[in-house]
């Protein structure tokens, strides 16, 4: 290496200078301070974002189970309208039908009212020739509209009126008991001795 060297210029001493640069300790630690911190933040943020991760996907498992759970809350929901719906048709069906059958009671009442009593035997002759009453209620449209007879009149058997029975003499009374009548109605009968 060739060196040139004015005879007017302080020369320039670098061993001196490495051996301050050297000697300087106090900058290493605090570099060395410097890199542990970073180091420790690093670490930290680490942890939280995989914290954060965990998370994130626990929260997204539970919003896909609340939306199973919408799904299965609409699917019961769905069955309990249509177990509803069965029971209220069934109710509907109860319901005229004992409409019909109040309306036929209601009816076998009126046509009782309006024919007198049979006295002792003497039955009107217009009751045993009545088997067939035609009647139109309206509990009886569905079973009509159902029925291959539609356009028909539907034609309904009355039961025949039960026949008055006479009632036969009562047997004499037993002469070992004694009838007692009370004012209210009641009657008994004691056993004599």
């Amino acid at each position: 290496m060739t060196t040139i060297s004015e005879p007017g210029m302080p020369a320039i001493d670098v061993g001196k200078r490495e051996q301050v640069a050297v000697d300087r300790s106090g900058n290493t630690k605090t570099i060395g301070v410097v890199a542990a911190g970073a180091l420790l933040i690093t670490l930290i943020n680490m942890a939280a974002a995989i914290y954060l991760y965990r998370g994130i996907n626990d929260l997204r498992s539970v919003e896909a189970r609340l939306e199973q759970l919408g799904a299965f809350e609409q699917r019961i929901a769905a069955r309990l309208d249509t177990v509803n719906n069965g029971f209220q048709s069934r109710f509907e069906k109860l319901d005229s039908q004992l409409q019909g059958n109040f309306n036929e009671i209601n009816g076998s009442l009126a046509r009782l009212e309006q024919t007198p009593p049979a006295v002792a035997g003497n039955s009107p002759p217009n009751m045993a020739e009545q088997s067939e009453v035609t009647t139109s209620t309206v509990a009886e449209a569905p079973e009509a509209l159902d029925s291959e007879t539609a356009g028909e009149a539907s034609v309904i058997e009355a039961p025949r009126p039960p026949k008055k029975r006479i009632a036969s003499a009562p047997p004499p009374p037993n002469s070992n008991y004694q009838r007692i009548e009370q004012p209210d109605g009641k009657v008994y009968y004691r056993k004599v001795n």
